[in-house]
C-alpha cells in the first residue's frame, strides 16, 4: 500500500479531537490543519473551542483566524488550501494533519466537490426577504414540493441548508439531490489520505460531553463574545458566521432579551427560565449537528473507526498513523541515519 499523503482525524463535536491530535504532537512530526468552517473566523474563539493559545504555540495549526466574521469561505477555497498545505508540511518532512468536523469539507477533499452552482447574492437575498414574510418552515415546505430527498433530512428550521437548496433550484432548475454525486474531475492528482473517524459507542456519553462543554463556554463567556459581534453593527444572523451552531442561538436570545428588557416584560423571575430556554435549544442544536457529522462518516467507507470515548483512544490513534507511517516517529529517523552511518 502507498504511504497516505496525510493524515485526517474526523469526528463529531465534542468527540475528543483537538485533544488527541494535541496527544500526537509527542510522539510524530505533525502540523495541523484546521477541517473546521468556523475556526477560519477571527473573534469568534469560545463558542468554537478553538485551540487555547498555548495549544496554537505548541505545534503549527493552520486554517485558523484566516477571515473576518464579515466575509466568507468555501469548500472549494478550503480544498485549494489545504492542497497547498499538505504539499508544504511534507515538503518540511512532517505529517499533514487533517483536524475536525464540517464533513463537507473532508469529503471534497477527499473524492472532490459536488458541481453545484456557485453562491448568488441576489437569489439569497430574495430567499432571505421571503423567509422573513414566511418564516423557514414554509421556505421547508417549498423545498419538500421542489426536492422531497432534500427537504426530508433538514430541520424546518435549518435555514441555511434549505436557503442554500431553494438558491441551487433557482439556479439550475433541477432539485440539489439530483446534482449531488456529480463531482468535478480533480484537476489535481487524487490524495492519498488515512482517515479516521471518531466515533462514540455511546450516544448518551456524547450528548452529555456536549451539554458539559456548552456550560463551560457560557462560563468562558461566549454570550459576552456574541454580544461584541452583534454590537460592530456590520453582521447579522443570515451571514455564514452568525449561522454556526451556538451564535444563532446567543444572537436570537441577545435580541429577545434586549426586546423584554425594554418593554419592561422580563424580571429576576423570568431571566432564569429564558436563559434555560436558550441553553436548551442550543444544546439541542449542537446534538443535531452531531448526528449529522456522525451521518457523514458513516457514508466514507475507507475510514478506520475509534470509539473516541475508548480510555486508550489517543493510543489507538497513534497506533494506526505508526503502522502508516513507518520510521516517522519522533526520534526513528535520527536513529535510521545513525545506523546508515555505522554500516559506512
Amino acid at each position: 500500500m502507498p504511504t497516505p499523503d496525510a493524515i485526517m482525524l474526523l469526528g463529531p463535536t465534542a468527540s475528543g479531537k483537538s485533544a488527541i491530535a494535541m496527544s500526537l504532537v509527542e510522539r510524530f512530526e505533525i502540523e495541523i490543519i484546521s477541517v473546521d468552517s468556523a475556526l477560519v473566523y477571527r473573534g469568534m474563539d469560545i463558542g468554537t473551542a478553538k485551540p487555547t493559545p498555548t495549544e496554537l504555540a505548541a505545534v503549527p495549526h493552520h486554517l485558523i483566524n484566516l477571515i473576518d466574521p464579515g466575509e466568507s469561505y468555501s469548500a472549494a477555497s478550503f480544498v485549494r488550501d489545504a492542497r497547498q498545505l499538505i504539499g508544504d508540511i511534507r515538503g518540511r518532512g512532517r505529517l499533514p494533519l487533517l483536524v475536525g468536523g464540517t464533513m463537507l469539507y473532508a469529503r471534497a477533499l477527499a473524492t472532490g466537490l459536488d458541481d453545484l452552482p456557485a453562491a448568488d447574492p441576489a437569489t439569497r437575498a430574495a430567499l432571505d426577504d421571503e423567509a422573513a414574510q414566511l418564516g423557514w418552515p414554509a421556505m421547508h415546505a417549498r423545498l419538500a414540493t421542489i426536492d422531497p430527498q432534500t427537504a426530508s433530512r433538514l430541520e424546518p428550521g435549518d435555514s441555511q441548508r434549505i436557503q442554500r437548496a431553494l438558491e441551487i433550484h433557482a439556479l439550475s432548475g433541477r432539485p440539489m439531490s439530483e446534482l449531488i454525486g456529480a463531482r468535478r474531475a480533480h484537476s489535481d492528482v487524487p490524495l492519498e489520505l488515512l482517515t479516521i473517524a471518531l466515533e462514540p459507542g455511546d450516544r448518551a456519553v456524547l450528548h452529555a460531553r456536549i451539554a458539559a462543554r456548552f456550560e463551560a463556554m457560557l462560563t468562558a463567556g461566549f454570550l459576552d463574545e456574541v454580544a461584541a459581534l452583534r454590537a460592530r453593527g456590520d453582521l447579522d444572523t443570515g451571514m455564514p458566521s452568525m449561522r454556526c451552531v451556538g451564535y444563532r442561538q446567543a444572537w436570537r436570545y441577545l435580541d429577545d432579551l434586549e426586546h423584554r428588557m425594554n418593554q419592561g416584560a422580563i424580571d429576576a423571575k423570568t431571566a432564569p427560565a429564558r436563559r434555560q430556554v436558550f441553553i436548551d435549544e442550543s444544546v439541542a442544536a449542537t446534538r443535531q449537528l452531531a448526528k449529522r457529522q456522525l451521518t457523514w462518516l458513516r457514508s466514507m467507507p475507507q475510514r478506520h473507526v475509534i470509539d473516541c470515548l475508548a480510555p486508550d483512544a489517543p493510543d489507538q490513534v497513534a497506533a494506526l498513523i505508526a503502522l502508516n507511517f513507518p520510521d516517522r516517529e519522533k526520534g526513528m529517523a535520527g536513529d535510521a541515519v545513525h545506523e546508515s552511518n555505522a554500516k559506512e
